[in-house]
């Protein structure tokens, strides 16, 4: 993800003030809005509330973002290729929700071919480890023979996924664990999955861009929905492909 400020000096934070607010995103020029502060659940939570989420790197400070354009996918509108339809229906899947999300953000976290480090600290790690204890952020897990393959986390706020991270340790988990997640969203009446910005990979599936405006008129309808979620309900693997 590349995401550069555009000259505009952003709001300076400090972490023994937790009330202090967020700028408005559609008054900022540019997409960092806000720098430091803390990554308590209060902090984060209000993020989230007003489209704004938390990525920086190891030596950085805490850097607050609300990039426009912004990269979103439609529960509904997930598309599924021909090859992962038939990965999935052959392959030797299992999957769950929240049963192991220490072990999907610890995946997330292991560095990626072609880059120097992770921006998943144990800071950030500890912070959505405690956004889960509250219920707020979940996990989506893949296996294969008993062994976590792939997976995704973020958080969920109304009837908004805010996606974080996802990993593949084989060809085909981290698209499978995306899929499950959509259809599961859609079945519970959710309406938008935050992918923050536009990969090939997820435009290949579905996702597009759409304006800050448009994303956060978005977000402020449907974060005030209220869709009966269970995350330990499985919808039958054979019946979403």
């Amino acid at each position: 993800m590349q995401l550069r400020p555009e000259g505009v000096r952003p709001v300076l934070l400090r972490s023994h003030d937790r009330s202090a607010p967020f700028p408005d995103p559609e008054q900022v020029d540019g997409n960092l809005v806000a720098i430091g502060g803390d990554l308590s659940r209060e902090r984060l939570l209000r993020a989230y509330t007003q489209g704004i989420f938390p990525w920086f790197g190891e030596e950085d400070p805490i850097l607050w973002w609300s990039p426009d354009p912004r990269g979103i996918l439609e529960p509904s509108a997930i598309h599924t290729s021909r090859s992962l339809r038939k990965s999935a229906r052959n392959g030797d899947w299992q999957y769950h929700m929240d049963s192991d999300f220490a072990g999907v953000i610890n995946a997330c976290a292991e560095p990626r071919a072609g880059q120097g480090g992770t921006w998943i600290t144990p800071a950030v790690r500890a912070a959505y480890l405690d956004l889960f204890a509250a219920g707020a952020a979940h996990s989506m897990e893949v296996y294969q023979q008993d062994r976590l393959v792939g997976g995704l986390y973020g958080v969920a706020l109304g009837g908004f996924f805010f996606g974080e991270s996802m990993f593949s340790r084989v060809p085909d988990a981290s698209k499978l664990a995306l899929v499950l997640l959509a259809r599961h969203l859609q079945h519970w009446g959710f309406g938008l999955i935050d992918t923050q910005s536009i990969t090939p990979h997820l435009q290949s599936m579905g996702a597009r861009e759409v304006s800050r405006s448009d994303f956060l008129q978005a977000l402020a309808y449907l974060r005030t929905l209220q869709p009966q979620a269970d995350w330990r309900a499985l919808l039958p693997l054979h019946e979403m492909f």
